[in-house]
């Protein structure tokens, strides 16, 4: 019971933190809803084996992830606060207030992939998932990877009517969620 209050509550927090994003089907918010909706699930669920089993393999790699996830999301941001002109009064209520920037930004970690905020919440959804491998936490870790390319693919639509020609050449040279593989 205190799991389903846990997620409940969460799930209202992602809903008031995606509520614009919610209306609007075509923008790249919508699916990050549901890849944060099955992450919180797998926190939820999984956090009881976070510490079971601390040398076994799964464990191991699991924190290497989280580490790397938590790095690259506060560089991610980081970076894009510093190179990405913002522009607050951008009229598109579906995207967060760091989302709108007038640069296109390729240095830090954009350096080599193209959506290091959404790679840092897929490593993080695999090293919950690693937390504790079962048929529901790898039903959850699809969902929250597949919303997180749905996410990734409509904003890179969106990039191109921003950027242009500038955004379609930086496609070429870099990877959507690992440098130099995917």
């Amino acid at each position: 019971m205190d799991k389903l209050v846990i997620f409940l509550l969460g799930s209202c927090g992602l809903i008031i933190l995606s509520r614009h994003a919610l209306s609007r089907p075509s923008s790249h918010g919508f699916p990050r809803f549901f890849a944060f909706e099955a992450i919180l699930g797998l926190v939820v669920l999984n956090v009881p084996f976070w510490f079971e089993t601390p040398f076994a393999f799964p464990q191991l790699i699991s924190w290497v992830l989280l580490l790397l996830s938590a790095y690259l999301v506060i560089h991610s941001i980081y970076t894009l606060r510093r190179f990405g002109l913002q522009d607050r009064s951008i009229p598109d209520a579906s995207r967060l207030s760091f989302e709108k920037t007038t640069r296109l930004v390729t240095n830090g970690p954009y350096r080599l992939i193209r959506h290091p905020m959404y790679a840092s919440l897929l490593y993080l959804a695999w090293a919950v998932f690693l937390k504790h491998v079962a048929l529901y936490s790898a039903i959850l870790v699809m969902v929250a990877s597949l919303a997180l390319l749905a996410t990734a693919l409509l904003e890179e639509k969106e990039n191109l009517r921003n950027f242009g020609e500038t955004y379609a050449a930086y496609m070429q040279h870099t990877k959507r969620f690992i440098p130099f593989v995917l």
